[in-house]
């Protein structure tokens, strides 16, 4: 389905539409509410029946099947962020619903996760900070039978590279802006027909802006890594790209930068935890039924206490994030958490697919068994920036 460019919407002074904030809770609770587990329960089960088969193709050809992007896409996850004014099935905002979701997708497969969630990153960044016309102009697409391909696009090619520190620029014009840089690793980048980018806005510093496709100057080039292959990373080119003045989002506020910035670090803390949990739930099985010497592995101390370190780890990676996307639901300061749940769960969800790997011993290391595709995916989580949003 084409998307109806923001250009032919009228400009209009209507404010444009926010999602209500959650109710806040008077104490700190992990519980999730009737409509969250039953959300969890839906993707965990999509999860399970079609992405969990078809990761390991998908990561050898580094593309996620359209059926299973059409499904995921099917089940609302474009439409949760979009509040019921505009179309959607969003309520209230939530982003502790966010992290549910995309933890039990990545249980499945990480890869394939980011690819079903990076149309509804688009989504949440035009309802969070697009204005009316923004909204009107590109959300109806996202709420409709056939949700287009799009994807968040803040990283850059750049060994240190640092979100508040972008190559990528904007230069203010008469009429608008012109965008120069390349952003790399972009999910479905070759598939999608609407980008948001961040570029550093002249004398202002980083910003977001909406780049279609089909504009002259825009290129796509696919970037396979070592993890994360179904998501079918590519390189953005964006060479003296001209947008119109509602292409940028949030009005240039670097608080809303900030914020997309932390939620996008949210949700790669959310699909850490994800794949580390299908770490721990393949490897204790695996450690009980290996017998060496007579005896199942699990019985050696050495073998018992890596996997009870492997699950005290992911228990603290878990609430660390559950804790930081609560915060943000309740209005509360949450920028510190997330940085905790940002390093936890860079440092302790790698060191759980490194575990999870020396248990198998030489099975861990080759094709056959999914802990080596765990093991590299959750490599990603220290490295990437932007693809997807809670």
């Amino acid at each position: 389905m084409s998307i109806a460019s923001a250009d032919d919407s009228p400009m209009t002074r209507v404010h444009p539409v926010r999602p209500e904030p959650g109710p806040t809770p008077r104490m700190f609770d992990l519980n999730p509410t009737e409509d969250q587990q039953l959300i969890r329960d839906m993707v965990a089960k999509f999860g399970a029946e079609q992405l969990r088969e078809r990761a390991a193709a998908a990561d050898e050809t580094c593309t996620a099947p359209d059926e299973v992007v059409a499904k995921a896409a099917g089940l609302g996850l474009t439409q949760l962020a979009v509040p019921e004014d505009l179309g959607g099935l969003n309520t209230t905002r939530s982003a502790v619903t966010g992290v549910l979701i995309t933890e039990a997708l990545a249980k499945a497969d990480m890869g394939l996760a980011v690819a079903c969630l990076a149309s509804s990153a688009v989504s949440t960044a035009l309802v969070l900070w697009g204005d009316r016309a923004a909204q009107e102009g590109y959300l109806p697409a996202f709420v409709a039978e056939n949700v287009p391909a799009a994807a968040l696009g803040i990283a850059e090619p750049d060994a240190l590279f640092d979100p508040f520190e972008l190559r990528t620029t904007a230069r203010r014009t008469a009429t608008g802006f012109i965008l120069d840089g390349v952003k790399a690793m972009v999910p479905r980048a070759a598939w999608a027909d609407l980008f948001v980018v961040a570029a550093d806005l002249e004398g202002h510093g980083p910003a977001l802006f909406v780049v279609e496709a089909d504009r002259p100057g825009v290129s796509v080039e696919g970037t396979p890594a070592m993890g994360v292959r179904a998501a079918g990373m590519g390189r953005l080119a964006i060479a003296q790209v001209e947008v119109p003045r509602r292409a940028l989002l949030g009005e240039g506020n670097p608080s809303s930068y900030a914020e997309c910035v932390r939620l996008s670090r949210l949700g790669w803390c959310a699909l850490a935890v994800g794949a580390a949990q299908a770490v721990l739930d393949y490897v204790i099985p695996y450690v009980n039924d290996r017998v060496a010497f007579g005896e199942p592995i699990s019985h050696r101390q050495g073998v018992a206490f890596k996997v009870a370190d492997m699950a005290v780890e992911l228990e603290g990676m878990r609430l660390a994030t559950y804790r930081a996307a609560a915060r943000y639901d309740s209005g509360e300061s949450y920028a510190r958490e997330v940085a905790l749940a940002r390093r936890l769960c860079v440092d302790k969800g790698m060191q759980i697919g490194s575990d999870g790997v020396q248990l198998l011993g030489g099975h861990g290391f080759v094709k056959e068994y999914p802990v080596e595709r765990w093991y590299r995916d959750l490599r990603a989580v220290g490295v990437m920036e932007g693809a997807v949003l809670v």
